[in-house]
């Protein structure tokens, strides 16, 4: 059977990488906020100040899902330059680690909005079956090369981070509470891609502002021929994970203000 042919790209260029991930007026809005979900975790955050340290508009999607649509969106301005010769779980870990901690100790004395119920932070980072961390592509010749070798090796793996925060009614040190956990999703793209579909989906530049170069919720979906782990997670923000370490972190908060009021190690 033939190669299946594409039509010719527009007269018009698409759009450089450097103009590619900004807002604009044609980019279709976000998606609506489901209802939120009617739990206690979630009901307990609703009336108080829930800081999201990231720009991803696709993290704070994921986040209204499960009903957190109060979000301050405050990212970290740290550049994201940890030594590449860190493992991938370490490397996403203290990256996510530094976002969360830089803006929770930004916005701790805001005396205007006041502390932070609580503080979230996600790092993900894409990588090569031969362990190369991938991030976003530079150029659209970067792009389609990164592309290529995610098709050629088969599969990569995606690791995302995520950090939670959540002050202390004590001054106990080091003055809060933090949990952190790391997802891990292999992918596989079609080895059947053809460089003329990989090209096609470059010049769309949805994947000009994702680490790996494409994005599985949108029409990168057509490069993937399956994965094993979180959905996701290779979105950008696990959110089982997350909502099961909102839990823990603001337990933790919560059982520290209960020893502080009632005494720890108390007697009978």
């Amino acid at each position: 059977m033939a190669d299946t042919k594409y039509a010719p790209a527009p007269t018009e260029p698409p759009p450089s990488y450097e103009t590619a991930a900004q807002p604009t007026a044609s980019k279709p809005p976000p998606l609506r906020a489901p209802l939120p979900l009617e739990i206690p975790i979630i009901a307990s955050l609703r009336d108080k100040r829930v800081i999201l340290a990231s720009a991803s508009p696709r993290r704070k999607q994921l986040l209204a899902q499960i009903g957190l649509t109060n979000l301050q969106i405050i990212p970290s301005p740290l550049p994201e330059n940890l030594p590449k010769s860190l493992s991938p779980f370490e490397y996403v870990l203290q990256t996510a680690t530094r976002k969360a901690t830089h803006v929770y100790t930004t916005e701790i004395d805001n005396t205007t909005l006041g502390e932070p119920a609580l503080v979230l932070a996600a790092d993900t980072v894409v990588v090569s079956s031969l362990g190369q961390l991938l991030e976003k592509p530079r150029s659209e010749a970067d792009h389609i090369a990164m592309l290529k070798m995610l098709r050629n090796s088969g599969y990569h793996r995606v690791y995302t981070a995520v950090v939670a925060m959540t002050p202390l009614a004590s001054a106990r040190d080091p003055g809060y509470a933090i949990e952190t956990t790391v997802e891990e999703t292999v992918v596989r793209f079609g080895k059947e891609i053809s460089d003329e579909m990989l090209m096609a989906y470059v010049r769309t530049r949805e994947g000009a502002d994702k680490a790996g170069g494409y994005g599985i919720q949108g029409v990168g979906a057509i490069l993937v021929e399956r994965i094993e782990g979180s959905w996701d997670n290779v979105v950008g923000l696990p959110l089982r994970a997350t909502l099961g370490l909102i839990e823990r972190v603001v337990r933790a908060g919560d059982e520290e203000e209960l020893e502080d009021e009632f005494g720890e190690g108390a007697e009978d």
